[in-house]
């Protein structure tokens, strides 16, 4: 299972998101409570801009450990990220109240969101927040 993660993190590391993805989902199919795992899916969603989906994936690795320290810092930044925009976090208070879709909400909850398999360029996440709002 490390030799997995490591290789996963090579890949995340050089860009390579499509494999990164690939050897992360295969350690969640080998052990789905695996925190680390999951957060490497949020990373990948992350890289390839998909905010709200990195928030969803960190916030489903805190419930499986919630003193993941990677997950706690990366759940926290892009709940912030998303509010700066004026958007409301997803399961922020209010907008999702006992397992309700709060109106006009986009994104339906899942327990393990899937991710496109298209790659588009690799942004930063800093050239990203300056094109926002």
């Amino acid at each position: 299972m490390i030799e997995l993660l490591l290789q996963a993190e090579r890949a995340l590391a050089v860009g390579l998101l499509d494999q990164a993805e690939q050897l992360y989902r295969q350690a969640i199919e080998r052990d789905p409570r695996n925190g680390i795992a999951v957060v490497g899916l949020a990373r990948v969603a992350l890289e390839r801009g998909q905010e709200r989906t990195a928030w969803e994936l960190a916030s489903q690795a805190l419930g499986i450990d919630p003193e993941n320290a990677a997950a706690q810092r990366l759940a926290a930044r892009l709940a912030e990220v998303i509010a700066w925009r004026g958007e409301t976090p997803p399961g922020a208070a209010g907008s999702r109240a006992q397992g309700e879709a709060s109106p006009g909400a986009a994104e339906p909850q899942a327990q393990t969101p899937a991710l496109p398999s298209a790659t588009p360029a690799r942004r930063g996440l800093i050239g990203r927040l300056l094109r926002r709002h």
